[in-house]
């Protein structure tokens, strides 16, 4: 089997041009001569995006099979467990789920192939490098993307072949919003901001004293002059004591330099602009946040990216009868790992009513999982509400009549040694 980057298209009929072009915003564009156009490149841009990034490479993907027949069952297809986990041969779940969340950040739009066996079951994931991605449709509706690689081949699959992720979903029918016309007066402000300290920088060493001799020398005298004048008045280790002094011969004047840099407010404002955008502030940037400020953030930017996993990863993986038949993929998130130790150890209640499993609790304090912890447990006197119901309710049927009255008849009795006691 080719790789997909050397496939043909698959439908030769898809030649006509399409209005739904998407240009990744890592190329060259009239909107990126200052910055060159490559985001990824930008320290900010890239601090500003590396928290997400590295929470959703750290979603764990499994397969939940809950059928009302067999029950619910965890990662029941072995093969659907191994392309979670070893998605291809060049990169494991986590790796990729970075990758893929560093497309989406930068083009709001990221791609991965499903590379299918002859019986079109799954077998191997992909994530398509693209600089530009273009809609087709052949000549019965259906609908292809075809893409443009850095080394300028082409490939062309079907969209059903597509695992796509998109944000600040708009305007485009398929495609999520490009970020470019929004960063692009920005990055080039830093840009300029830049450029201009690192040119202050080099006019610190430009001329700062001119000599003016009133009558004419030679250019190696002028040179000589200049030279003495130096080494007696301007070096670092001098008698002179910081004074200088010149005959009539010529006169000093010191030039100062104009050179301008923006102030530091200036550049804060810009960066917390780009903060903005990307839904970030400077303690989740240098993780300096609390347990609440992490969990704000995560359900701000993490958790709407592990819903989309979700939804999009099951409807491409299993067919509409396989999803009738309670199979889905979920990503889960333990945000607890950033919790407080107070906060950690109040989840034992959830241990107890049977709501978390002790492996699942112990995972949250970072221990490994102990044999059995991952059967739920419960306390005593936490049993199911209408349980006793339900006994009496049994007791009173023909097959426990004789039970009901044997315990009628003790409680009589007990009721009746009360009595005679008063």
């Amino acid at each position: 089997m080719k790789p997909f980057w050397k496939r043909e298209p698959t439908n030769q009929a898809m030649d006509k041009p399409s209005n739904n072009v998407l240009k990744m915003v890592t190329t060259l564009g009239e909107f990126y001569y200052a910055w060159n156009g490559k985001l990824y490149e930008s320290d900010i841009v890239r601090a500003c995006i590396r928290p997400k990034v590295k929470a959703i490479g750290k979603l764990v993907g499994k397969h939940i099979r809950d059928d009302p027949q067999t029950g619910l069952k965890i990662n029941p297809d072995a093969n659907i467990r191994f392309l979670l986990s070893e998605p291809n041969p060049f990169m494991t779940g986590q790796q990729m789920q970075e990758k893929v969340a560093n497309q989406l950040c930068l083009n709001n739009n990221a791609f991965i192939l499903i590379v299918r066996d002859e019986n079109g079951k799954a077998m191997q994931l992909y994530p398509i490098p693209c600089i530009m991605a273009e809609a087709k449709y052949n000549d019965t509706g259906e609908l292809f993307l075809k893409f443009q690689y850095r080394n300028g081949k082409t490939g062309t699959f079907k969209y059903s072949d597509i695992i796509h992720l998109r944000q600040d979903y708009n305007s485009d029918d398929i495609f999520g919003e490009s970020p470019a016309p929004a960063l692009a007066q920005m990055m080039e402000v830093l840009g300029t901001i830049d450029q201009g300290i690192i040119k202050a920088i080099k006019n610190s060493g430009v001329i700062r004293w001119l000599l003016t001799f009133s009558s004419s020398m030679r250019d190696e005298d002028i040179k000589k002059n200049v030279q003495k004048f130096v080494d007696n008045y301007l070096a670092v280790e001098t008698d002179s004591f910081g004074a200088a002094g010149v005959d009539a011969k010529a006169t000093v004047q010191r030039i100062e330099p104009k050179d301008y840099v923006p102030n530091a407010s200036q550049t804060d404002r810009t960066i917390d602009r780009i903060y903005s955008f990307f839904n970030t502030n400077k303690k989740i940037v240098q993780s300096e946040y609390t347990e609440d400020e992490w969990t704000a953030y995560y359900e701000a930017e993490i958790e709407p990216v592990a819903i989309q996993l979700c939804q999009v990863y099951s409807v491409k993986l299993f067919t509409r009868k396989e999803r009738g038949f309670g199979n889905r993929i979920v990503f889960e998130a333990n945000n607890l790992q950033c919790a407080s130790l107070t906060t950690k150890l109040a989840f034992q209640a959830m241990v107890d009513r049977g709501a978390m499993t002790p492996n699942e609790w112990r995972e949250t304090m970072n221990m490994v999982p102990v044999e059995g912890g991952d059967e739920p447990i419960r306390r005593l006197d936490t049993q199911v509400v209408n349980m006793v119901g339900g006994i009496i309710n049994k007791m009173n049927n023909e097959n426990y009549a004789v039970m009901a009255g044997i315990i009628t008849q003790l409680l009589g009795t007990v009721k009746g040694g009360k009595e005679n006691e008063a």
